[in-house]
């Protein structure tokens, strides 16, 4: 794989809370550098980098519901909409995993569907189901549910919790989801080794905020 190749799969992200202009940025300038798939940023600055990155392939991706994923399911829907009239074309939201781990899953179809809605037609979904607060039935529940209500994509993690993306939950999810969704590694990706090992257990793209020294590690 060379640099280009690997540059494609990935969301160069920055979601700290306390990211500045500066650093989105930054973010946009070397996702133009390296043609990163998008950047993902918070919604307050989904403004700032469409006005950086729309005359180029570079797509602009947010967060909805993050990180905890206890919001409403219309306040996530409402979220998602204003985020995609800034312009971001992918959305990245968290499901009710307080709502999944009680076992309530119409309640968890019910959030994702309001967002799957928002985003009909205007931007790609990636359904954030944050495996290491799951079992392995519930992950694959999960990822039933999103694929059953039309989103794009399951993602492992926030990178806000106790732990980030695993080839085994990769390998799961991409088992439960076949080739129809794609797979998005998330949290904890910082290395080369890492980063391809994802890829081969399935993953179709790859959140990092180390992108740039990924790719230079080829």
């Amino acid at each position: 794989m060379d640099k280009n190749t690997l540059a494609v799969y990935i969301d160069h992200t920055v979601l700290k809370p306390d990211a500045t202009e500066n650093d989105v940025i930054k973010l946009c300038k070397e996702a133009l550098e390296y043609k990163f798939a998008s950047v993902c940023v918070n919604a307050g600055y989904v403004e700032l980098a469409y006005s950086m990155l729309k005359d180029s392939e570079v797509k602009v991706c947010t967060v909805v519901g993050f990180p905890l994923g206890a919001t409403l399911p219309d306040v996530k829907a409402f979220e998602a909409a204003k985020a995609i009239e800034l312009g971001a074309t992918e959305v990245d939201m968290v499901i009710n995993i307080g709502a999944m781990k009680s076992g309530k899953y119409e309640l968890v179809e019910k959030d994702i569907k309001a967002v799957v809605d928002a985003c009909k037609e205007k931007a790609l979904l990636k359904v954030i189901i944050e495996t290491c607060l799951l079992t392995d039935e519930e992950k694959v529940i999960a990822c039933e549910l999103s694929k059953k209500v039309g989103a794009e994509y399951v993602k492992t993690s926030t990178g806000f919790s106790t732990s980030g993306a695993t080839a085994e939950d990769i390998a799961l999810m991409r088992k439960t989801v076949g080739e129809e969704l794609g797979v998005k590694a998330s949290g904890g990706v910082k290395t080369l080794e890492l980063a391809l090992k994802m890829i081969e257990a399935g993953a179709s793209r790859i959140g990092s905020s180390a992108s740039v020294s990924l790719v230079n590690s080829l």
